[in-house]
């Protein structure tokens, strides 16, 4: 028995070691697939959780897992049930409920399960709930006024506790609209505020209408609200009404005009509504309020610098007309946005010349007044200027943001026309050329120099040879004069006895005559008064000549001698 026993123990051993061979779950193995594609689609703050299963889904269930990573978080999260979507048996679930966090970082995984059965865990996805999330339809009421359609939106999760959106100011709704009709008709696509008119629609026609919500600043874009469709009224012709309401602004200066085909006596009323309040969802019609100075006026125009300056927001106008006994419907409502309605004027141009530098000085448009638009706008300015002469002359540009420019380079004697214009690329605008101003470069100076220094270079040439030949002039004149006509001249005293001395032998008769000059001392005392004076005389005639002769000494003390003796 023992031995049979334990005969029949091997053989059962070996049978389970048969069934370990063949079943993969003896092995620690599953038949079960894991789950692919894991993606979550989100609208608002519904979530659903989505996959796909290519494995045999016989009474196969799914179970997810998520955690969510927190900021303040410094360990690794654990993994926790993902609520709505345990032992679900279809490829979707909706785990709405589990998530409060729409900021922070998910993860999710999904594996397949057959009762102890389990498959591995699908890949791992991860998302941000808020940057996934798609922006819900909003719901809207129409209604027909007057041959037109007034709507008011109301936004998404308007009647939710639980938002996405925290600030439902930030959308923007986008209609379009359609006439029903077995005609393909025109559809129109526009923006409109959460309460609004359509107008510009034929009466008595039904229109089929749907309203998308808009993020603009992070570029997204909600669904479509439900088909909506509604019939207008036949809309009732107002003679009193305004129409063609249009504001004029430039420089910061706004005006307000319009028209109307009533030709009595009609008083208007000009209204204004602060921009921000058409944001909200709230009826604004008793928040309109009187522009002053516009009460009951008689001309088709307002000046509306009470209500708007630069730094004012953006606000709505509307008219109405009264006669003696009627009031107008209000006209309708225009936007004036400062500093994207104003239009910019062109500036103030003055030119000056300075040797070859042409200066320009500008003015900003409208003058002192409107000094600040350069702030506003961040104003630069294009600067065109040309040669004004026959030919067609190349226009040179030059872009500055200062009021004071220059320009080099200048062609000398030629006359040279500018034109500004005033630029603003923050809010894209430009106004128009200023008024054409010329102005004429001065003549080359090179030249004048050049003729005034061989002027001076010639004159001195001039005068330098003049004086050279009246220097030799002089020295000849006085050469000749000497020659001819000598200044010194025989003493008086001497002439009396000429006779005497040409006499003498001591003269020798075939020499020739000598000029000899005589000085007579004082020491000759004995002479009568007349021959002191003829001495005197003839000292002094000596002097004056001042030439005396050195040729032959001896002679002339020879002479002096003859002649003390015949005075003796």
């Amino acid at each position: 028995m023992a031995g049979t026993a334990g005969a029949v123990l091997r053989l059962v051993a070996v049978l389970l070691c048969l069934l370990v061979a063949v079943s993969p779950r003896c092995a620690g193995e599953t038949n079960l697939k894991s789950p692919q594609d894991i993606q979550v689609y989100a609208v608002n703050t519904n979530f659903t959780l989505r996959w796909n299963y290519t494995g045999d889904g016989t009474n196969v269930t799914f179970s997810a897992q998520y955690r969510c990573f927190d900021d303040l978080q410094t360990n690794k999260p654990e993994w926790r049930e993902l609520s709505g979507c345990q032992n679900v048996s279809h490829t979707e679930c909706d785990f709405s409920s589990a998530l409060t966090a729409y900021y922070d970082m998910h993860q999710l995984r999904v594996r397949a399960e057959r009762r102890e059965d389990k498959s591995p865990w699908s890949d791992v996805f991860e998302m941000i709930p808020y940057e996934i999330a798609e922006i819900g339809p909003p719901e809207i009421a129409l209604q027909s006024i007057n041959g037109a359609i007034k709507i008011k939106v109301s936004p998404p999760e308007a009647n939710q506790d639980r938002k996405m959106w925290l600030n439902p100011l930030r959308f923007k709704y986008n209609v379009v609209i359609w006439e029903n009709s077995s005609n393909v008709g025109e559809v129109r696509n526009q923006n409109i505020l959460p309460i609004d008119v359509i107008d510009g629609l034929a009466p008595e026609t039904t229109y089929c209408l749907k309203v998308q919500a808009t993020v603009p600043l992070d570029y997204q874009e909600g669904l479509f609200s439900p088909i909506h469709c509604i019939k207008t009224t036949r809309k009732v012709n107002d003679l009193l009404c305004p129409t063609n309401v249009r504001v004029f602004a430039l420089n910061m200066k706004f005006y307000l005009l319009w028209n109307n085909h009533y030709k009595e006596h009609v008083n208007y009323t000009v209204q204004y509504l602060i921009g921000f309040l058409k944001s909200l969802y709230d009826d604004y019609s008793s928040k309109w309020q009187n522009v002053r100075g516009c009460e009951g006026i008689t001309n088709m125009k307002c000046n509306l610098s009470s209500v708007i300056n630069p730094t004012s927001a953006f606000h709505y106008f509307r008219v109405q007309a009264m006669n003696e006994y009627n009031k107008s419907c209000f006209s309708k409502d225009v936007k004036v946005d400062p500093l994207v309605t104003n239009e910019i004027g062109p500036p103030d141009v003055k030119v000056d010349i300075s040797d070859v530098l042409l200066h320009i000085q500008i003015s900003s448009p409208g003058g002192a007044e409107s000094e600040n638009m350069r702030d506003f706008y961040d104003l630069s300015y294009q600067i065109l200027y040309w040669k004004n002469s026959s030919d067609n002359e190349e226009v040179k540009m030059k872009e500055t943001k200062q009021t004071i420019a220059t320009i080099s380079d200048l062609t000398p004697s030629t006359l040279y026309c500018v034109k500004v214009q005033a630029l603003s690329k923050a809010y894209n605008k430009s106004s128009d050329f200023s008024k054409e101003e010329c102005i004429g470069t001065p003549g080359d100076k090179s030249l004048p120099l050049i003729v005034l220094a061989t002027f001076v270079a010639a004159l001195i040439v001039v005068l330098i040879v003049a004086s050279l030949v009246i220097f030799f002039m002089y020295q000849a004149y006085n050469k000749i004069k000497y020659m001819f006509f000598p200044s010194c001249q025989t003493p008086l005293n001497i002439e009396g006895f000429g006779g005497q001395l040409f006499s003498s032998p001591y003269v020798p008769a075939a020499e020739e005559p000598v000029e000899i000059c005589y000085i007579i001392e004082n020491s000759i005392t004995e002479v009568n008064q007349i021959d002191l004076k003829d001495d005197r005389h003839s000292k002094e005639s000596s002097r004056d000549s001042g030439n005396y002769s050195s040729d032959n000494i001896s002679e002339s003390k020879g002479s002096e001698e003859i002649l003390e003796e015949d005075l003796l």
